[in-house]
């Protein structure tokens, strides 16, 4: 990463206290490297970015993957770096817990005055997180990493056979080992039943009960409710060992814990594809 940042949106509070920063813009190309991961066609020609530093370098500086970055309540990403290797999309200031990521490289002398002003303001804002440990650690990829991964099956150099079965289910390995664009769309159609057991599977068991993803809380209540049936209650239990941390004996035991765990329940691809449940007094979005 060089010295830009895109510039898409001036309302997070890093851009407006306590001081306010509204940045001088100018439209660059995008970048080719943004064009090799998923979704990357569909990026417009040229894209806004403004300078937080001036070292007139393309390098240098440091970006975190944006698959999976904010996707549990105590991380998200700041701003985006304008990068010469990554995604669109990567995080060049977040946060994560009471830990600030400040990616760019140049000293406070060689920062704009806007570039400045973020520095000191994302300061400000991470003191307020003083003592929040991060709730997660990394357990598992995002999802999103799936379809990134599929598009390079066949420009894997070595043992492709080894590559694609310690990422994707073996039994995909026939159809789809020379065919990268076949795989990626398997894994689009099939996102919100996607999740993680040593590889990228499709909850094929999930998905034949109607519902229509593995992430959204609808599903606890739906698998609760199921361990009434006889019939289906031994597919519930394994599904919800599958995407919580419980360990409950009976019904109704599930059901206290949901009905307590609601406000604070969040689910989280990376910290291992579960419903978790953040520390008493946290604050969800």
């Amino acid at each position: 990463m060089g010295d830009a940042a895109h510039a898409e949106s001036f309302r997070h509070e890093v851009f407006n206290k306590p001081f306010t920063i509204r940045p001088r813009t100018e439209d660059r190309p995008t970048p080719d490297n943004y064009r090799r991961f998923p979704e990357g066609d569909r990026l417009p020609e040229t894209m806004k970015v403004w300078l937080v530093q001036r070292t007139d370098r393309t390098y240098g500086g440091v970006v975190a993957r944006a698959y999976g970055f904010a996707d549990s309540p105590d991380a998200e990403i700041l701003v985006k770096g304008f990068n010469q290797g990554k995604e669109y999309g990567a995080a060049a200031v977040s946060r994560h817990g009471n830990f600030l990521q400040w990616g760019y490289s140049a000293s406070p002398s060689q920062m704009t005055r806007p570039g400045r002003r973020l520095f000191l303001n994302s300061i400000v804002y991470i003191s307020r997180f003083n003592g929040k440990r991060p709730l997660i650690r990394v357990r598992a990829d995002d999802r999103t990493n799936a379809l990134r991964l599929a598009g390079v099956i066949t420009r894997i150099s070595g043992d492709k056979r080894e590559f694609f079965e310690r990422t994707f289910a073996a039994e995909l390995w026939d159809r789809y080992s020379r065919d990268p664009e076949g795989l990626t769309r398997l894994y689009r159609e099939n996102i919100e039943w996607v999740y993680y057991d040593k590889v990228f599977r499709i909850d094929e068991q999930l998905k034949s009960l109607g519902l229509e993803s593995n992430r959204r809380p609808e599903v606890l209540d739906a698998l609760v409710a199921m361990l009434a049936d006889p019939t289906r209650a031994r597919l519930a239990r394994d599904l919800l060992a599958r995407y919580t941390a419980g360990t409950f004996d009976t019904a109704e035991q599930w059901q206290a814990w949901l009905a307590a765990s609601r406000p604070r329940l969040y689910f989280t691809d990376v910290g291992g594809y579960k419903f978790l449940v953040a520390p008493e007094g946290y604050e969800l979005d």
